[in-house]
């Protein structure tokens, strides 16, 4: 009955069904992975913001880097704002409308420097007018701020390119900027949160990091490819039980299941004449 599985149609079905299997089976496995990447780098940056401030030259050093697992850090740095150093990151988005971002170089006691984000201001009325840009406090500063990973293109997504206006970039690129400056620059920068003494007026702060999601997203579209492979399965039997249950029933009507229909039921061996019906026989008088 089921030798209709060993047919060509039939065999490229099964090669069909058994090469999604291990398919859906990799994806399901690649999504949970990101989950589980995203979970732990999510609880990570949560650490990292409620725990305590500290000096930002423990956790940089100057043409360093920073380590992820310190990203979103509260560090604290004090020292003079290079106002004349300062720079517009263009194209960040904030409250849905684009602008950019103020970043000024603190130079620190000892000679060094920290790149710092102070803020973010709209963008003018035409993509190459500048926008009123408040100033940072003079003199001496303490800064409170995130400590952040310098930039690149494949971290921001964002493709870098020549012939921007004087005073503006598109990555916060610490190496780069650093090499236009005649002090060496630690590494990363800080994205601030408090400054003393406060400026009169000063860009919006940079919200904090979104680590709601967690990965939900890539958990529920792991969950979603291993249905998958039920729904595969599934299907591949219910279609084999439909085509046996097709071929049975065909089976079955091709099959006698009566009497020759070109038989009389009432002759034939076995069966005796039928008695004559009285009322059709006519009574016969003896014949004198």
């Amino acid at each position: 009955m089921y030798r209709f599985l060993l047919t060509p149609r039939w065999l490229a079905l099964h090669v069909v069904v058994l090469l999604v299997i291990p398919a859906f089976l990799l994806l399901g496995q690649w999504q949970f992975g990101r989950f589980e990447e995203r979970s732990a780098s999510s609880d990570q940056v949560t650490t990292n913001l409620a725990a305590p401030p500290v000096p930002v030259r423990e956790l940089t050093s100057p043409g360093g880097t920073v380590s992820p697992r310190d990203r979103h850090r509260a560090v604290t740095a004090a020292g003079t704002y290079d106002t004349g150093a300062s720079l517009l990151v263009r194209r960040r988005t904030q409250d849905r409308m684009v602008g950019f971002y103020v970043l000024t170089p603190l130079t620190l006691a000892d000679g060094t420097g920290v790149l710092v984000n102070r803020g973010w201001i709209k963008a003018g009325a035409t993509a190459d007018s500048v926008p009123p840009v408040p100033p940072p406090p003079s003199g001496e500063v303490n800064v409170t701020g995130r400590l952040r990973l310098s930039e690149t293109e494949e971290s921001s997504g964002i493709r870098d390119r020549a012939g921007l206006p004087a005073g503006q970039v598109l990555l916060i690129d610490t190496a780069a900027i650093g090499r236009r400056l005649p002090y060496r620059l630690l590494g990363g920068y800080v994205e601030l949160t408090e400054e003393s003494p406060a400026a009169a007026s000063a860009p919006a702060p940079v919200p904090a990091p979104d680590v709601g999601g967690g990965g939900g997203l890539n958990l529920a579209y792991s969950v979603q490819w291993w249905l998958f492979i039920g729904i595969a399965v599934g299907g591949w039997a219910m279609l084999i039980r439909r085509e046996a249950a097709d071929r049975r029933a065909a089976a079955a009507s091709a099959s006698p299941t009566g009497p020759d229909p070109g038989l009389d039921p009432g002759s034939g061996p076995g069966h005796p004449d039928p008695a004559p019906d009285p009322g059709s026989v006519s009574e016969r008088s003896p014949v004198r």
